[in-house]
This record gives C-alpha cells, structure tokens and sequence, in this order.
C-alpha cells in the first residue's frame, strides 16, 4: 500500500484494483466474523460506532468530556457518594483533591468557558455526618429499688460537710 497512484488512473479504479490484488492473495481470508451478517442495530444518533469502540477498548464515555463538564460531574458524584465514605477524613481529603483540580482548571481554562463552582467542605462534613449520627451515649446502671445495699455516692469534697 506503499505505493503511489499511477498518473492516467482514478483513485476508485486504483483501489478497486488494490483490493482485487489483496482478495487474490487470500489477504481477507481467516478474518474474524468472515461469513456472518453485519450486526443491524438502529443507529439514532449516529454515533453508535463511536459507543462501541469505546466499549471494546474499555474507555468511559466520560474521558471524552471536556475538562469543566468532568469536573461537574466528579462534583455531582463526590456530593452522592460522601454519605458512603468511611470516615471525616475521608470526606475531606476528596473535598480538597476535587477543589485542587477545580482551582488548577481556573487558572487555565482549557475547552468551554463552563463555571465548575468549588465544592464546600462544611456543606459535605455536615451531609457525612447526618449520615453517620453519632452513637447515643451509654445510660449509667440505674439502682435497683429490691437490692438494700446500695453504692455510696462518693462526695466530690475530701472534707466533711457541716
């Protein structure tokens, strides 16, 4: 295919005679699918080509998002999930890696000019910790009214009282 169209051919003729030279030396033979009928699905966008080479190369759709939009969308899933994380922390080492690649894109905006507003770490400490309510605290014993013995109470004072 290193080679050049020759001056009195046409590009169409040229290449119909490349493919017919490629068939006769069994360049097509073996491929895979060879025989089966071309998948029929609706194409409604025209873009499922695209969908299904992203697939088979395992890459998320996402990765061909300009910078701003990925960012909002990191924003939009960090604000779901904070009620999942572990700990406080936690919550806010993510809040402060997000708002670091937030503040890095501002200074260089590269793709659309789309405001990403930067994550609030109080507003995701508080939604974490409405999720996670402390435990209640522990109740003392209460005396028991049958049992006569029951335990002095120590006085805070070493000295007597008057």
């Amino acid at each position: 295919m290193t080679e050049r169209k020759p001056p009195g051919m046409t590009f169409t003729s040229w290449i119909d005679q490349q493919i017919q030279e490629a068939q006769e030396r069994g360049a097509f033979d073996d491929l895979p699918g060879a025989g089966q009928p071309l998948p029929q699905h609706p194409d409604e966008d025209g873009q499922r080509w695209l969908r299904e080479y992203l697939r088979r190369e395992g890459v998320s759709a996402e990765e061909l998002l300009p910078p701003p939009l990925k960012l909002r969308k990191e924003r939009a899933r960090l604000m779901a999930s904070v009620a999942d994380m572990e700990s406080e922390p936690d919550v806010l080492d993510a809040v402060a890696d997000l708002n670091r690649r937030i503040a890095e894109w501002r200074r260089i905006p590269v793709g659309p000019p789309i405001f990403v507003p930067l994550v609030d770490s109080a507003e995701m400490t508080g939604r974490w910790r409405a999720a996670h309510p402390p435990p209640p605290p522990a109740t003392p014993p209460t005396a028991d009214p049958a049992c006569p013995h029951q335990p002095r109470r120590r006085r805070y004072w070493p000295w007597p009282s008057r």
